[in-house]
């Protein structure tokens, strides 16, 4: 067989899923009436978004000079916070498509995607998308690709994802340009894991890469290496772009293998998946561990950026979540969670994530997917303390620490040279140090040192915000840096909410925590007595507000009399308040903490 397998890589909105539409209608792999835009992604959240969440594989049959040729694609997504599906996507493959768009030129992400598939050795064929738009500006984008990637102009390929214009011939070039993967099918069976997925009947399907040998009968029995687990091939086959059942896979294709396992926790991404005859021939050798000499090197550990608190809203679904959060895991191996109890909100889950857009999808594909009503946490940074790290703001206790460290990233802007002053403003002012500026045509690269903790707020909207929507960021983590941070507690009626708990860098923590007051006074429900607010460092209130009490006319059935009489009346009304307010509790209403938290 004359197998291709390549990738699609770009930066947000620069039309990989629209290009792979092309791709399954030309070889006729989804016919006329099943056709539908953006067919590989497949979840409901991405349709509604409009970008791609998940890489998503698929077998195109495409003919050329009267060869049959199979081509294994896998789509990616273009969001900085879903680079780990990218990479996750390059490893399994020999050739990528780079693609721009015509009308927006190089950005954060093409750079980003296209250096790895470099350092990986991989293939590169530029397209230029779009190109059919009326301010498109091809002879721009074909100069910056020759010369941020030293592309020769001819190699450069002019296509439009809507049209179909020039979609034969990235076919062509796939097939002439990116190497056909080694197919020993000789020797036992080496498969790489690259995303997995659970069924019900199935058990965890695992998405692989076929790197040695060939996949055992159906019943046969299969390992893990990694995990020094046990299953079983119920069922092989490949993406068509649904599930097709086919004959064993062979070094060199991409599919499926379902292994009947149950239990999430035993497949992992990156693992490798053998058979029982490999395994016995490991057990041959006397090494310490003959399972790992084997194992192929898989993909780094990805290291959580973002910690977000997820608690159901009734409490009696704390073991759904559970169950929930171990199937999403299987799907999303760049989530993570621990158990946690907070006393404001019960038993839940302390999850990283590794950005603020990742952390909003996996709640709402947690809600969507496993009908699951989640209440979260503000998001936090991991802060170090001494040799440990912390990423609850709630246990850290900052008067006993001596040094509190936090992380800086290396963030790069890529933006028209008409909104510089604006973002370097804006970078200024959230703690940013500059570090280099290079010129790519009329666009900008803009180099910052910059905190974690300023990102996980409004950075990016911000961002977007002073630059009308063109600029595009990417960036990764630098080290640990020494900070003087406060940690700022929400008091309600004297109360701690560790809910609401932030380490804030000390010279912002009063503004932070008036801001907190103010919209804590909008949400919070009055009462029968007056609801003291205050935010506290320390032992020192630094901002307080107070939620005004009902107030009952008690005197409205007197007519006349002495003034005496109403005085009387009003002290017995101030009593009970007082008697009310030691005995009174505030619970704060969940609507309160998703308004407060969404701020």
């Amino acid at each position: 067989m004359n197998i291709r397998n390549f990738s699609i890589i770009a930066h947000v909105d620069h039309g990989k899923s629209t290009l792979a539409d092309r791709f399954l209608e030309v070889t006729g792999t989804v016919v006329g009436d099943k056709m539908q835009e953006q067919i590989l992604d497949s979840l409901a959240l991405e349709r509604e978004r409009g970008i791609t969440i998940k890489l998503a594989p698929v077998r195109l049959n495409y003919t050329l000079n009267a060869i049959p040729y199979t081509l294994n694609l896998i789509d990616t997504p273009g969001h900085v916070d879903f680079s780990y599906e990218v990479s996750r996507a390059l490893a399994a493959v020999e050739g990528v498509i780079l693609l721009v768009d015509a009308t927006q030129g190089i950005q954060a992400q093409t750079l980003s995607h296209g250096l790895s598939a470099l350092e990986q050795n991989l293939t590169l064929i530029p397209v230029v998308n779009k190109i059919d738009l009326p301010n498109a500006d091809v002879e721009k984008v074909k100069t910056e690709l020759c010369d941020t990637f030293g592309f020769l102009e001819s190699e450069i390929i002019l296509a439009s994802g809507k049209s179909g214009e020039g979609v034969e011939e990235i076919l062509k070039a796939i097939i002439e340009r990116v190497p056909s993967p080694e197919q020993d099918s000789e020797k036992p069976l080496k498969a790489l894991i690259f995303d997995s997925f659970f069924d019900a009947y199935k058990g965890v399907v695992a998405q692989v890469r076929i790197m040695e040998g060939q996949t055992p009968p159906t019943q046969s029995k299969i390992y893990f290496l990694g995990t020094k687990a046990e299953g079983q091939v119920l069922e092989t086959g490949f993406f068509a772009p649904q599930l097709k059942v086919g004959e064993s896979l062979k070094a060199g294709e991409i599919g499926y293998i379902a292994t009947g396992i149950k239990e999430p926790d035993k497949v992992r991404v990156g693992d490798t998946i053998t058979s029982a005859e490999f395994r016995v021939k490991n057990e041959e050798l006397k090494t310490v561990d003959p399972w790992s000499v084997y194992s192929l090197p898989g993909y780094r550990e990805v290291k959580p950026m973002v910690y977000v608190g997820l608690y159901p809203i009734d409490a009696s679904e704390y073991f759904e979540l559970k169950e929930a959060l171990s199937k999403f895991r299987l799907n999303d191996p760049a989530f993570s969670y621990e158990s946690e109890q907070s006393s404001a909100l019960g038993s839940g889950f302390r999850c990283g994530f590794l950005g603020l857009l990742h952390a909003e999808v996996v709640q709402e594909r947690l809600s969507e997917e496993f009908g699951v009503d989640l209440l979260a946490t503000a998001p936090s940074v991991e802060y170090m303390v001494g040799e440990g790290f912390i990423n609850n703001p709630a246990e850290l206790d900052i008067a006993r620490i001596k040094e509190l460290k936090e992380p800086w990233v290396l963030i790069k802007v890529f933006t028209p040279s008409d909104y510089l002053g604006n973002i370097m403003d804006l970078l200024q002012e959230r703690r940013g140090k500059f570090v280099n500026q290079v010129y790519y045509g009329v666009q900008i690269e803009l180099t910052y040192e910059m905190p974690l903790a300023e990102m996980v707020t409004d950075f990016y909207d911000r961002l977007k915000s002073v630059s009308s929507g063109f600029a595009s960021l990417d960036w990764d983590l630098l080290e640990f840096r020494e900070v003087d941070g406060a940690r700022v507690d929400i008091l309600v009626a004297g109360e701690k909410v560790d809910a609401l708990s932030s380490i804030v860098f000390r010279p912002k923590a009063e503004g932070f925590g008036r801001r907190m007051v103010e919209k804590l006074k909008e949400v919070l429900p009055r009462q029968n007595f007056a609801i003291a607010i205050q935010a506290v460092i320390g032992g020192t209130v630094i901002a307080r507000e107070t939620v005004a009490p009902f107030r009952k006319d008690v005197t409205a059935k007197l007519y006349g009399g002495d003034r005496t009489r109403k005085d009387k009346l009003l002290e017995k009304q101030k009593k009970g308040k007082k008697k009310m307010k030691m005995v009174g509790r505030v619970e704060i209403p969940q609507e309160a903490f998703l308004s407060i938290l969404k701020s």
